[in-house]
């Protein structure tokens, strides 16, 4: 059962579609940055697990609203919009420059018209869109694999969300990072991020991180780290939060990311995937809430108001 639940994701197996993905995501993406209001923690440009992909949601666009999804079921990236006009095109192996043709070209035919930077961000010697002929792969097998860890971690996320009441995230994926996560807040501001984020603008990340936060997410793998993971890391870093000795024991800590880290491999392979991830978010959210001395009380839910006895569903 976990090889369908949790299928196994070998990132040097489809490290090439990973990164065509990445760069695919972006685009579009940044066609939500574009057209949507700011909300805080760049939580208006990012998109979402969706029943076969992965969705910007509604965009704003004058008098009606449009979406963009990616299909990892009938491998296809639709288009749709609210006064009835609607694209699909193929995901399919082609270079990252014909993709943002085709695409850009299927928003015009339907009135789109964004102005987007056409340069991916946070990665390292970004090549533009519209000249990227190096990222050209995609294997379907391998694209809907990675959309279904992101089903099961989008469930086990809102699970571990829903035992917090103070300001938390919503369950994002963001284009940039190329990262589902959930971001828990304490309340308080929080020093000054350093910035230093390749090709992103030091004051998004500096807003991001304008409060103290406690943040889990799955990353597929990259060149820091070439295999799939499950991650924790608190900004600011407390005192002695590197030292903790977290649970399961398949996690630990990495100095060089300064985040805690849970091998995805070790997750789906267990008896429970989904007590292993909880127990690794909720243990590494304790070291980080309890060293920098969050009123925990005040932030975490005890009861549930829908199976409390004497409430009425």
């Amino acid at each position: 059962m976990n090889d369908q639940a949790w299928p196994a994701l070998p990132y040097n197996e489809w490290k090439e579609t990973c990164a065509t993905l990445h760069m695919w995501t972006q685009i579009v993406g940044k066609v939500r940055l574009t057209k949507s209001p700011w909300l805080n923690h760049s939580w208006g440009v990012t998109l979402y697990v969706s029943a076969r992909g992965l969705t910007t949601s509604l965009i704003p666009d004058r008098n009606r609203q449009f979406e963009i999804e990616f299909d990892f079921i009938g491998h296809a990236l639709a288009i749709r919009c609210t006064d009835g006009p609607s694209r699909s095109l193929p995901l399919r192996a082609q270079p990252v420059a014909g993709f943002y043709r085709d695409f850009m070209e299927a928003l015009h035919e339907l009135g789109i018209d964004p102005h987007i930077s056409a340069v991916p961000n946070e990665v390292p010697d970004p090549i533009p869109f519209a000249e990227d002929e190096t990222h050209r792969a995609y294997n379907p097998e391998y694209a809907n694999r990675f959309w279904r860890v992101l089903v099961q971690a989008d469930r086990v996320f809102k699970e571990f969300r829903s035992r917090f009441i103070g300001k938390c995230s919503p369950i994002p994926f963001f284009w940039g990072s190329f990262d589902l996560a959930v971001t828990r807040f304490s309340g308080r501001p929080a020093p000054p991020h350093p910035g230093g984020v390749p090709h992103l603008p030091d004051t998004i990340t500096r807003e991001a991180y304008s409060h103290e936060v406690s943040s889990c997410g799955f990353w597929p793998g990259g060149e820091p780290m070439p295999e799939p993971v499950f991650y924790s890391y608190a900004y600011p870093e407390p005192k002695g939060f590197a030292g903790v000795k977290v649970k399961p024991a398949a996690a630990y800590y990495t100095d060089k990311l300064r985040e805690f880290i849970l091998p995805y491999e070790a997750v789906r392979t267990s008896n429970s995937p989904d007590e292993m991830l909880l127990q690794f978010m909720q243990s590494t959210y304790e070291a980080a809430a309890s060293l920098a001395e969050w009123d925990r009380s005040a932030l975490e839910r005890t009861t549930d108001p829908l199976h409390s006895g004497s409430q009425q569903r």
